[in-house]
């Protein structure tokens, strides 16, 4: 268990916060020994600023220096105040405790100020610079000068802040990776247009040379929606894994189909069951969908919302080649789904065959159920495009980047977009030091031997060099 915590924090990469937060730190230490440290010096207090100041961004250091410097100059008048004031009145110093009763009184003065002139940021900063003035009374002999260092202090603190965070550190563009990306993570949901922010990082990234993949549950006619004009270098991997689309050419490199007896066994307790599905099957590089039944006012819906998509074409038929089922779709409510997928699951290991039941967009409460071959998974389509991608460059290496929370508004995929720009482009700091170490979520840039044999054999009979037997 502690070798797993422990691998797990040694994987985390040194950000350029931390290494930039870091040099400053060092270089406040610094400036007090090299103008030669005094007794009333506080470089603690300067380091603390820089620590506050710094941001992931230029920008936002600026702000947070702006807010610190506002809230120093607030705690350092009612400090400079309370140190001009108090020695006025001499019987305090016989009590303790009053002064301790007005160092209270002046923090929320510190702070209420900060209030009315609307820098509520600063307000924290405000009570610390005030307490940090007066703590030394009454050792204190120049109230002027002590407000003054605090002040001082805080623009040291500052300055190298804002300087160290405009400086660019040197980076890594480590374009042997292959990114895969979950279009769920970027998009509300299928329907859904990649937000804009995300299409621009995601259009610097691959004019940069990095390598994406974005990989969805759903029909690659989904994905070429979403993502607009944009061009990728990988192909993309569809349908829950069963499929590897190339959207720069419109073509399948692969498919991985349910097995035609398992799809007449599927298809018949179907029937028996009452039951209207959609068989997803491809042929000829085109999406072809039948269905079966009768059309439910649920499926009607869904039909209505995809019909014009120039990348399907709906079939009023049953005639089909069997080999060609990608999936089998059923539309309903998930309880209704659950009792089906109930009534199946002990017979999908003899006929290799998975069921996933997800939402289905557009439909108020509704929910999907999908049938795929067993070994249509997202793991495995990873691992068949890794080894296409490595016949033609080889030493490429997959990456899977995972989003903690999923996409829960636009500030989510933009985050995860900027987490792949951090390991795209790695600070060389941190490069060096996990350059030996594997990411956790990796995925074997090889096949598994019993599947390469077979995908080699398929390269030899094939007219294109990319297809395999279960290919349309």
């Amino acid at each position: 268990m502690v070798k797993k915590v422990l691998h797990h924090i040694h994987a985390q990469p040194v950000g350029q916060r931390i290494i930039k937060t870091c040099i400053a730190v060092t270089l406040c230490m610094l400036f007090y020994v090299i103008r030669g440290y005094q007794s009333s010096d506080i470089p603690a207090e300067a380091a603390i600023t820089a620590i506050i100041c710094m941001s992931t961004n230029i920008r936002g250091t600026r702000e947070n220096a702006a807010s610190r410097f506002m809230g120093t100059l607030i705690g350092a008048f009612w400090g400079f105040l309370f140190l001009v004031v108090v020695p006025l009145f001499p019987e305090l110093e016989q009590y303790r405790w009053s002064l301790y009763l007005l160092m209270g009184a002046g923090t929320m003065l510190a702070l209420y100020s900060a209030v009315l002139l609307r820098k509520a940021d600063a307000a924290g900063l405000a009570a610390i610079v005030f307490i940090c003035v007066v703590v030394n009374y009454p050792e204190v002999e120049s109230p002027m000068e002590q407000a003054f260092r605090r002040i001082l202090d805080v623009l040291v603190g500052t300055t190298i802040a804002i300087v160290i965070n405009s400086i660019r550190l040197p980076r890594k563009k480590l374009k042997n990776r292959v990114f895969f990306v979950k279009l769920r993570d970027l998009a509300v949901d299928q329907f859904a247009s990649l937000p804009p922010a995300v299409l621009y990082r995601l259009e610097a990234l691959l004019s940069d040379g990095a390598k994406i993949c974005l990989v969805s549950e759903h029909a690659p006619a989904f994905q070429t929606s979403q993502i607009g004009n944009l061009t990728f270098s990988v192909p993309m991997i569809a349908m829950d894994g069963a499929a590897i689309y190339d959207a720069n050419e419109n073509v399948y490199l692969s498919t991985t189909s349910i097995e035609p007896a398992s799809s007449k066994w599927l298809m018949k307790r179907l029937e028996s069951m009452g039951v209207s599905f959609f068989i997803y099957t491809v042929h000829r590089d085109r999406n072809c969908i039948f269905h079966h039944g009768t059309l439910t006012e649920a499926e009607n819906i869904v039909y209505q919302q995809v019909k014009r998509s120039p990348y399907r074409y709906y079939l009023d038929n049953d005639h089909f080649p069997m080999t060609d089922v990608v999936y089998i779709k059923i539309v309903g409510k998930e309880k209704e789904l659950n009792q089906i997928k109930n009534q199946l699951q002990p017979a999908f290991d003899k006929m290799k065959i998975r069921a996933e039941i997800r939402e289905q967009a557009g439909l108020e409460n509704g929910r999907s159920l999908y049938f795929y071959a067993a070994s249509a998974t997202q793991e495995h389509a990873q691992k068949q495009l890794m080894h296409m991608l490595n016949q033609k460059e080889p030493g490429l290496e997959p990456h899977i980047l995972v989003s903690r929370k999923g996409y829960r508004s636009e500030n989510d995929a933009i985050r995860l977009m900027r987490k792949l720009r951090r390991e795209y482009e790695p600070f060389i700091l941190s490069y060096w030091l996990h350059k030996n170490e594997k990411n956790q979520e990796t995925v074997p840039e090889k096949l598994p031997e019993n599947v390469v044999p077979e995908q080699t054999a398929v390269l030899e009979e094939s007219s294109n060099p990319l297809q395999t037997t279960e290919e349309k």
